[in-house]
């Protein structure tokens, strides 16, 4: 009789991310201008994962760091990702199992989804430059369930819905009006998301803005938010993995834990990235006399709701969603006049180190 071999608390995911040969950056917060990359055969450029502190158990981000005028390889893949170009201009092609193509070009803030299982490579279109692309990817999910790197990259199966109008790789797309928070752009492709039109979700802070986005027919999350100049958002919480990606101005964020006796601080300017942790409280101020854009992308779409807690938060366009009640009523979002004193206290003082007028007083607590 043989003596079989019994595997015992294996990480899937970061067993074939070491196989790949990957430079890992870890930690609560990373630029991904200035993070460090390294080759990566099996994409023949350099790249990177990304797994950060908040990054929970489905997702995770790739960079891929393109030299100047080449490209990635040709690859498929059973995991969602979402691309977002942090620095340079070049293209991505899409080949389909019927040999058809689609090619669109993109610029930095370029926002895009790859279908899920089509054939795709990125060109660098700059003789001189790199360009910088970060994927946030359900490929931590994907290697646990299947385990086995020929099944996940080489399925030949084409996966027919998620491909979208043609016109969807141009910038156009379609405008879902559901509700403050819950309105989405239905499309493939972004150009630059500094420009597309948010609105309104005053419920999250003055001033504060919102759109969703559908990519790809994927149950991925993906919004941006923009935070009004000299303002501050409310503290609220959700599940992990939500990657949180500033597209403009400046601030930081604070997070905790009921009970914790101090904040974590996180500061950001364009390409700082940093996800949450599960049900951790954090809240967004921008300390800039500019208004301040972020992406968040994550698991668990406005289509298509992963887990019960999205649900709960939200997700799906829920009318009673808990991620914009208060605490003091069961739900996700502490109110200003209900939030730690010291948080007011550091934003004036943060703002008074930088000459800035505060555009926002705090609400008094009813008695």
């Amino acid at each position: 009789m043989t003596t079989a071999t019994l595997p015992f608390g294996v990480d899937l995911y970061k067993d074939w991310v070491a196989r790949e040969g990957l430079r890992v950056h870890e930690g609560l917060s990373l630029n991904l201008l200035r993070a460090e990359t390294g080759d990566w055969p099996r994409f023949g450029v350099k790249g990177a994962a990304l797994h950060f502190t908040g990054g929970g158990d489905f997702c995770s981000q790739f960079l891929f760091d393109i030299p100047a005028a080449a490209s990635t390889n040709p690859v498929h893949h059973l995991f969602e990702a979402i691309c977002f170009v942090v620095e340079g201009r070049g293209s991505t092609e899409l080949e389909f199992a019927d040999g058809t193509k689609r090619q669109f070009e993109w610029g930095p803030r370029s926002l895009f989804a790859i279908p899920l299982n089509a054939k795709y490579r990125h060109f660098n279109a700059s003789g001189t430059q790199r360009a910088l692309i970060v994927a946030t990817t359900t490929a931590p999910m994907v290697m646990k369930l299947f385990h086995d790197d020929n099944f996940v990259f080489n399925v030949p199966y084409e996966f027919a819905g998620r491909i979208g109008r043609e016109s969807y790789y141009n910038g156009d797309g379609d405008l879902h009006m559901i509700r403050a928070g819950h309105n989405t752009w239905q499309t493939n492709f972004v150009a630059d998301l500094a420009d597309i039109k948010l609105t309104a979700y005053d419920e999250r802070g003055p001033g504060s803005l919102n759109i969703k986005f559908a990519l790809a027919d994927s149950p991925m999350h993906v919004h941006v938010s923009e935070i009004a100049p000299a303002t501050y958002k409310k503290g609220h919480r959700h599940g992990g993995g939500t990657h949180v990606l500033t597209l403009s101005g400046g601030g930081y964020s604070l997070l905790w834990r009921p009970g914790d006796k101090d904040f974590e601080r996180v500061d950001w300017e364009y390409g700082t990235v940093f996800p949450p942790c599960d049900q951790q409280f954090h809240q967004h101020f921008v300390t800039s006399e500019n208004a301040s854009r972020y992406l968040a992308t994550g698991l668990g779409g406005i289509s298509y709701v992963f887990t019960a807690q999205q649900r709960r938060t939200g997700g799906g366009g829920t009318a009673n969603a808990m991620g914009k009640v208060s605490v003091k009523l069961g739900g996700d979002q502490i109110e200003y006049e209900d939030q730690d004193p010291r948080i007011h206290q550091i934003w004036l003082e943060e703002m008074r180190k930088r000459g800035i007028t505060p555009r926002f007083e705090l609400p008094q607590k009813s008695s």
